[in-house]
């Protein structure tokens, strides 16, 4: 089974290994399309037969290579174009084929080369018991001709030297080290890529959860203020048209507002990295989000203590976020007229706690939302908490702990020093 593609598509953070780029790439042992490696194996049979050739003129008591020399030589470099479709046959294959070269008394020539190509093509395929077993052969083979055989063989070959055996021993180990070294590599190479691509893959699931998050935050928001206003608008028209007219402002107002925050959430999109044209809220405007509520027909009042130090900008925006989408459950789901949001802070984390009177509002209502999920899915994002349950006397309460950390990055409103 061959091993998957290094994920050569994105090298950038392979290339500070050791190893010079390019230099273990698929593409020169294999095709990586799945077509015969002919090119490889046309070179390997060129250097063979002129190998051979150029080893005929000084047999050393081994025969002058013929006819059979040249078979046998190239038969085993044409079965290297199966070495990845079929590397048991090329390996079993070659080194018969280099065996019987060997037996036959033809001098020592390149065609040692088809059976090291075959048996590190199979190393890298994960074959690497065929390797052994192929390579194990022949050297066993070669040390038997050397050592037992020659007397009976064609030629005049006197019994070979143990350190031509060494010799031969290290060519094998070698062979099978480079082929380890390149199936691990590529191994690694394959994880890394996978590995890349699952954290793509989770980056951008992240990022559609926080804009999903955002859109929610900010329609839910403004359309409970406009579908309050609505009501109050078309319950005054006839008889306090003036009244009907501050409402149609208020609406006018939060539209404007909505989607403007939409907008920017967009232009994010479109140009992804770009700085944001305008700040992103933050505890700073918790007074402004309160006068939105009161134009709701909600007065919130808020306190708080603690230092007015800034806050990171991912909690301070993830703060009013909670504290809003609190309210406007406050808006949509308690006939409560009145909330209190209540701001604590020491050194280890930020508190915010969001408290109506209740009770829970009559008639329908819009369902299952995703406010509570989307609290909690902002807190657990910075290691913090959401409970939110009803209160002994009926009303309803959110409490939201942020953990504080780093203040490297301070929000544009922190800055202003005016946070709780």
């Amino acid at each position: 089974m061959r091993c998957p593609r290094p994920p050569w598509g994105d090298q950038s953070e392979d290339r500070s290994a050791r190893w010079p780029p390019g230099l273990f790439r698929e593409g020169w042992w294999s095709d990586p399309r799945g077509r015969l490696p002919w090119r490889s194996t046309l070179l390997i049979a060129v250097f063979t037969v002129i190998g051979t050739h150029g080893a005929g003129r000084d047999p050393r008591g081994r025969l002058e290579p013929d006819t059979l020399a040249y078979v046998l030589a190239l038969g085993a470099v044409a079965l290297l174009l199966v070495r990845h479709r079929h590397p048991r046959i090329a390996v079993y294959g070659t080194c018969a084929a280099t065996l019987a070269y060997f037996a036959l008394g033809y001098p020592y020539g390149p065609i040692i080369i088809a059976p090291a190509v075959a048996a590190f093509a199979a190393v890298v395929a994960g074959q690497r018991y065929t390797a052994w077993i192929g390579l194990g052969t022949l050297l066993v083979g070669h040390t038997l001709i050397g050592h037992l055989l020659h007397r009976w063989l064609p030629g005049e070959l006197g019994a070979a030297s143990w350190a031509q055996e060494l010799f031969a021993l290290a060519w094998a180990s070698a062979v099978l080290a480079g082929g380890e070294l390149v199936r691990t590599r590529r191994e690694q190479w394959a994880r890394a890529g996978a590995e890349r691509q699952a954290a793509r893959a989770r980056r951008a699931d992240e990022e559609r959860l926080r804009i999903a998050r955002e859109l929610h935050d900010v329609l839910a928001h403004s359309i409970s203020v406009i579908n309050v206003q609505a009501g109050v608008g078309l319950a005054l028209l006839d008889e306090h048209p003036e009244r009907a007219r501050e409402a149609l402002t208020t609406i006018k107002t939060a539209s404007k507002e909505a989607l403007g925050e939409v907008r920017q959430v967009l232009d994010a999109l479109r140009a992804p990295g770009g700085a944001p044209r305008a700040p992103a809220p933050g505890l700073a405007r918790l007074a402004e989000l309160a006068g939105h509520f009161a134009d709701a027909g909600l007065s919130v009042a808020v306190s708080g203590e603690g230092p007015r130090t800034p806050l990171p900008s991912g909690t301070d925006l993830a703060a009013f976020r909670i504290v809003q989408e609190a309210l406007t459950n406050v808006v949509r789901h308690s006939a409560s007229r009145t909330a209190r949001v209540r701001v604590e802070r020491d050194r280890t984390a930020l508190r915010l706690r969001v408290d109506d009177d209740g009770p829970a509002a009559s008639g329908p209502t819009t369902g299952g939302g995703n406010g509570l999920t989307g609290m909690r899915e902002r807190a657990a994002a910075l290691g913090g908490t959401v409970e939110a349950g009803p209160r002994p006397d009926g009303g309803f309460s959110v409490l939201a702990v942020l953990p504080l950390g780093s203040t490297d990055t301070v929000s544009a409103s922190a800055a202003d020093g005016g946070n709780l």
